[in-house]
């Protein structure tokens, strides 16, 4: 059933050596298109990478050479305004993607058509892992992939056959994120303090990795400082001006 695959998720860190076809790429991309969109802009695309020296500076520019140089399939997915730039010239018009909204639109679109990827590529039996690290260097991965005005990377994916396959990490329960009417923080102190429990038990059971941390912890670590604060400077390069 689609929701147990849903649930089966886990990142894939090393794949075998198979390679997917074009034709399943192009599969799967297909898959992506019908997810929904705002409005139907489709403010999306997404560079299928099989240039190995490509792959090569892809990894390093993300900080994550072993996911790109070792996957079936190495993906970024990018929000595109561009596309629509040339859709109103067709009628000697020109659009404003310069304010916040257009962003979020673009950044919801992108997300929506990845996921759709990623459990399409589930659903045959590959892995995938997202990889944030393609915002490390931004504007060196725009400029190997010669990305234009308009068109901004957000995420890689990597997919192929899992050479090993993780454990299913636990996510916070459904009372911590569903609320009923109105927002009710009232059960966060009782509900992180047993979500820590269960994820330190994660942690140093699974099979590979272990470590001693609950989750609270681990994101005050991480976000007490902000993080890749050159985006807002990037994003306006590219035309995003939050204006």
């Amino acid at each position: 059933m689609v929701i147990d695959l849903l649930k089966s998720h886990a990142s894939v860190r090393s794949y075998t050596d198979e390679q997917l076809s074009k034709e399943t790429v192009v599969d799967l991309v297909s898959a992506g298109q019908h997810a929904a969109s705002s409005h139907f802009v489709q403010a999306y695309s997404v560079i299928h990478v099989t240039d190995v020296a490509i792959r090569e500076k892809l990894g390093e520019f993300s900080k994550n050479p072993h996911q790109f140089n070792g996957a079936g399939a190495v993906l970024v997915f990018c929000a595109d305004f561009h596309r629509l730039q040339t859709a109103a010239a067709l009628h000697d018009r020109s659009i404003d993607f310069s304010h916040a909204e257009a962003l979020l639109v673009g950044t919801i679109d992108v997300a929506l058509f990845a996921q759709n990827i990623a459990i399409a590529a589930e659903s045959k039996g590959y892995g995938i892992c997202y990889i944030g690290g393609v915002r490390n260097s931004p504007a060196e991965i725009s400029e190997l992939l010669h990305l234009p005005e308009g068109v901004v990377p957000m995420f890689g994916m990597t997919i192929g056959i899992p050479a090993n396959v993780n454990e299913v990490k636990p996510r916070l329960p459904v009372d911590a994120v569903l609320h009923e009417n109105m927002y009710d923080a009232s059960n966060y102190d009782e509900v992180l303090r047993e979500y820590d429990a269960t994820m330190a038990t994660y942690y140093e059971t699974r099979s590979s990795n272990q470590k001693f941390a609950g989750w609270t912890e681990q994101m005050a670590d991480f976000l007490q400082s902000p993080q890749r604060p050159y985006m807002k400077q990037f994003l306006r390069e590219k035309g995003f001006k939050f204006e």
